[in-house]
Order: structure tokens, then sequence, then C-alpha cells
């Protein structure tokens, strides 16, 4: 499931983005999701409609 994720204007943003964010601590990770996400929804199914 699509849990969490970032709109970011380019891939080299991406890139930047997910190298910082494998980085963390796991606990940082989940605390990211659950304030944007705090049921931890399938965030996936609104991206298709």
């Amino acid at each position: 499931n699509l849990v969490y994720f970032e709109e970011v204007s380019d891939i080299n943003s991406a890139i930047l983005r997910e190298k910082q964010l494998k980085k963390w601590k796991r606990q940082w990770k989940i605390n990211l999701i659950e304030k944007t996400n705090p049921q931890w929804d399938d965030l996936s199914v609104n991206l298709i409609e």
C-alpha cells in the first residue's frame, strides 16, 4: 500500500529527497507518515482517479 508520497518539481529533487529519507531512523519515517496520513490509508486509490 502507498501510505506516503511527496510531489516534487523534477527528478533530481526526487532523488535527493529519497536519499535524505533513506538516512532517517524508522521512527522519524513513521512520524512523517502519521503527520499527513494518521490512519495509514492507501493513497494509491486517489492517484488513479
